[in-house]
């Protein structure tokens, strides 16, 4: 299962000019954790809960100079005040590739410790978003679902096979398809599209097929 196939494709984003203000009433409304920064359609930054924790952290605490500061600085005293969502975002940002595993997306959540991952194209454009919620509801759909989803979306509206040539099982996520059909693409096909599915754990195959089509055609070398 690839994050294109789970991914949000039309996540709620702001822009490095927008107030900070602007940017945590988005996150509520919307129910989400952090906002990707566009600036023509290019990921430049992330606004985050965490952005907005380290700026009240540091709300009522007294600002020292340091030395260099009192010295060189130009006496202002206190910091400048973050209002935009370019002056708090964080950059750079951590992303990934639609055609990444859930497996590898996760693993880098984990591993960096940040709760979405903004899905960019070779040229940095931002095209989808993926959440520790859309990895963990992808393993949380129940069996009977995922049996309906092959039954029904790719056993018989994708592919056009007879449901009745093929049996379907699945419990805990793994499932099983066994039956005969009419050549060995059909049979490759209903299994790779299966592990597609979100939910789906992994899939046990006893497909046969009459015939080998893939051997159809060939040209082998004269003994």
């Amino acid at each position: 299962m690839k994050v294109r196939d789970l991914m949000t494709t039309d996540p709620v984003t702001t822009t490095p000019d927008a107030h900070l203000k602007e940017a945590a009433r988005q996150m509520v409304e919307h129910g989400v954790s952090g906002l990707p920064v566009l600036q023509d359609g290019k990921l430049v930054g992330m606004v985050t809960e965490g952005d907005f924790l380290r700026q009240e952290a540091n709300r009522d605490q007294p600002y020292r100079l340091s030395l260099l500061e009192a010295l060189f600085g130009d006496g202002t005293g206190a910091p400048p005040a973050v209002e935009t969502v370019g002056e708090g975002m964080s950059e750079p940002v951590i992303t990934i590739t639609a055609d990444a595993t859930i497996s590898e997306a996760a693993r880098v959540m984990t591993h960096r410790r940040v709760k979405r991952l903004p899905v960019v194209d070779d040229a940095g454009m931002l095209i989808g978003v993926i959440s520790r919620a859309d990895v963990v509801n992808a393993f949380t759909k129940p069996d009977e679902v995922i049996e309906d989803e092959v039954r029904e979306d790719i056993i018989r509206r994708l592919l056009f096979l007879d449901p009745s040539a093929v049996t379907v099982s699945v419990a805990d996520g793994v499932v099983t398809l066994s039956g005969e059909l009419e050549n060995r693409t059909e049979a490759h096909l209903l299994e790779e599209l299966t592990r597609r599915i979100a939910g789906v754990v992994r899939v046990v195959s006893h497909l046969t097929f009459q015939v080998d089509d893939e051997r159809v055609g060939r040209i082998y070398p004269l003994s």
